[in-house]
């Protein structure tokens, strides 16, 4: 798959880097391959200022953000359509979300309520928001003075449309509440961090 493939995606404001372009199968049906071109961001200037207050511990991304391009292998058949492939994909999409999360080494993942959503071409998109939780004495293992429940909590959305024929995802996360315990003069802002989100996946 070429460049060319990889989705548009590119968040505004400082701090945000490209930190992977990947292509891959990101899941089976049941005759054929999904393939996946996906752009990835992290807002690195985040995750700098809590791996420093942390002295490395706590080395991750905290706000990130991703688009994908599916493609079909082999192609679909004259007869299908993507629509009909619709609520096979978003269920699935929603199923690789959550696993990757706990591979981040998140727990408690939830999912939550669904909401409709126009991209900026006029694509009707439908969200799906997430919740977790990353336990932070279990990293820290005492070097700082946490309660044993201390936890970082965060959001995230994931959406998914039809563009032209083409199946896409876009979606991230950010955290809502515990960083600044660890990180002294990283302040959590969940609405700001949730209205930017948004806006990137109404432009992917």
């Amino acid at each position: 798959m070429s460049a060319s493939s990889y989705p548009a995606l590119a968040p505004d404001g400082d701090g945000w880097r490209l930190t992977e372009e990947s292509t891959e199968v990101v899941f089976d049906l049941a005759t054929v391959r999904v393939l996946g071109a996906t752009r990835l961001y992290e807002d690195a200037d985040l995750r700098a200022a809590v791996r420093e207050a942390t002295d490395g511990a706590l080395d991750q991304p905290w706000r990130f953000c991703f688009a994908t391009q599916l493609s079909f292998q082999p192609p679909l058949t004259p007869g299908i359509g993507p629509a009909s492939l619709f609520p096979t994909v978003v269920s699935s999409a929603r199923r690789e979300f959550a696993d990757d999360l706990r591979e981040r080494g998140f727990r408690n993942v939830e999912r939550g309520r669904g909401e409709r959503m126009r991209t900026r071409n006029g694509s009707r998109t439908r969200l799906t928001r997430y919740e977790a939780t990353f336990p932070l004495p279990d990293v820290l293992d005492g070097d700082l003075d946490l309660p044993a429940d201390a936890e970082v909590t965060v959001e995230g959305w994931l959406s998914v449309w039809l563009d032209d024929g083409q199946f896409r995802l876009a979606g991230g996360v950010y955290p809502t509440d515990g960083l600044d315990a660890v990180a002294s003069g990283v302040a959590d802002d969940p609405g700001s961090y949730r209205n930017e989100l948004l806006s990137v996946l109404r432009s992917a």
